[in-house]
Order: C-alpha cells, then sequence, then structure tokens
C-alpha cells in the first residue's frame, strides 16, 4: 500500500508539473475580411464626386470581382475617403471604423501611375500615416493606374513608410486592388 502512495503521489506530481507548463494560446489581431473598398474621390473645387469601387463578396476563387471606376479631370485636386465592408456578413461590417479604430496597426498604400499623385491626409496617435484620408491630385489628360494596399501591423517606422513607400513596411495585405483610370 506504501508503494501505492508513492505511485499516485508522483504520477501527481507529474501531472501538474506538465499541466504547469502549458503556454496560454496567444490572442493575435487577426487580418479583417474586406469584400468591399470604395474609394470616393470629390473634387475640392466642388463637382460631382468619383468612385472607384472594388466588390467581391464571395472572396477569392468564386465569382470575378466587380470593379467600377469613374473617369477623373485632369489638373483638379481631390479629397479621397476610403471605406471598407465585409459585405459577406448580415448585416455589413463597417471595417472602415474597425481600421480607424486600430490606426497604429494599419496603412494604406497608394501607388500610381500617369500624373496621379496622392497624399496622406490623416495620421494615427504617433503622427504616422493612415491614409483613409486622403489627397489625390491630377496632371494631364491620359490614362494611369491607382493600386491601393491596405497593410495590417506594417513598421511605420521604417525607411520610407511614412512617405507612401511600402518597400520596408512588412506586415501582411489586408486588401490591395488596382483601378485603371481616365484622366480627362
Amino acid at each position: 500500500m506504501n508503494n501505492f502512495k508513492i505511485l499516485f503521489i508522483a504520477l501527481a506530481a507529474i501531472a501538474l508539473t506538465l499541466s504547469s507548463c502549458k503556454k496560454d494560446p496567444e490572442i493575435e489581431d487577426p487580418e479583417e475580411v474586406i469584400t468591399t473598398l470604395n474609394y470616393t474621390l470629390t473634387p475640392a473645387s466642388g463637382g460631382a464626386a468619383v468612385t472607384l469601387s472594388f466588390q467581391d463578396i464571395d472572396g477569392d476563387g468564386g465569382d470575378d470581382p466587380i470593379i467600377t471606376v469613374g473617369a477623373l479631370a485632369a489638373n483638379t485636386t481631390y479629397t479621397g475617403d476610403m471605406e471598407l465592408l465585409n459585405e459577406s456578413v448580415s448585416p455589413t461590417d463597417n471595417v472602415t471604423a474597425e481600421v480607424a479604430e486600430e490606426d497604429e496597426e494599419h496603412q494604406f498604400f497608394y501607388q500610381t501611375t500617369g500624373g496621379i499623385n496622392i497624399a496622406y491626409d490623416d495620421t494615427d496617435a504617433n503622427n504616422n500615416p493612415i491614409g483613409i484620408r486622403s489627397t489625390l491630385t491630377t496632371g494631364a489628360a491620359g490614362t494611369g493606374t491607382i493600386n491601393i494596399i491596405l497593410r495590417h501591423e506594417p513598421d511605420k517606422n521604417a525607411s520610407g513608410v511614412s512617405d507612401g513607400d511600402i518597400t520596408n513596411a512588412g506586415g501582411e495585405t489586408d486588401i490591395e486592388v488596382t483601378f485603371d483610370v481616365t484622366v480627362q
């Protein structure tokens, strides 16, 4: 009986030691589910807004996404407002609000061609750019592209990142969309 007690105590001690070694699971901030991106451009001088829109409700591998663009006016400055939605759930989830709330963990990157320039118009608590609001300026008439990338947990202090250069940003891409635009 004495050996039984010793064995029981030894097994209990081993079980207690093993259970105390378990790590608590890490709770990570997951990437956002984004099915729709609307980039609304309002001319600073007034007039009708132009919305560049990407919608892919069924996600990768399903139906082709719906991409809508409008013509931009030449030599014009626009105020840009970004809207991100998850329309795969009901009610629709406004992901823009989540990105704004977690602004230190997100940054939009704008890559443009054709004489189109985009500058940041908002910052996080550390005075680093976010890109939910921006200023877009067009040049002469022609064609170009606007590539919009949202990065989750970029290194905002890396070289060039605060100027919109994605090269050293790191992080994970939440969404990337390229719009072919006409400037007239």
